[in-house]
Parts: C-alpha cells; sequence; structure tokens
C-alpha cells in the first residue's frame, strides 16, 4: 500500500481536493431571441452567434 513520503502542504492539499468537483454549468440567455443557451455557443434556436447568423434553422410550422 502506497505511504505518502512527504506532508502535503496546506496549499497542494487545497488544490488537490478542489479538482474533483465538477463547474457549475452557467446558462445565459440569448440577445436575439432570450432563449436560454450556453455561453460562447452558436444558439440551437436562432442559430446566431454575436451577430452572426452562423446556421440555417428551419423554424417548424403547426
Amino acid at each position: 500500500m502506497g505511504v505518502p513520503k512527504y506532508r502535503r502542504s496546506r496549499r497542494e492539499k487545497r488544490n488537490h481536493r478542489g479538482h474533483w468537483r465538477m463547474p457549475r454549468v452557467t446558462v445565459t440567455e440569448c440577445p436575439r431571441c432570450h432563449e436560454p443557451k450556453l455561453p460562447h455557443r452558436v444558439c440551437t434556436h436562432c442559430g446566431y452567434y454575436r451577430g452572426m447568423e452562423i446556421l440555417d434553422v428551419l423554424e417548424e410550422e403547426e
């Protein structure tokens, strides 16, 4: 069984423990269609990113 040879400092211990947590997913509002979207990604609802149309999204007619 592995035993640590040297004691970990407080800083090393805190940094080591901090890596297991998953970051929280932030959701922002699309400035064009006001739908929730992930930051720095193309809006899946309207297809725009930073004011430019990236995807051609076809709207469903009911």
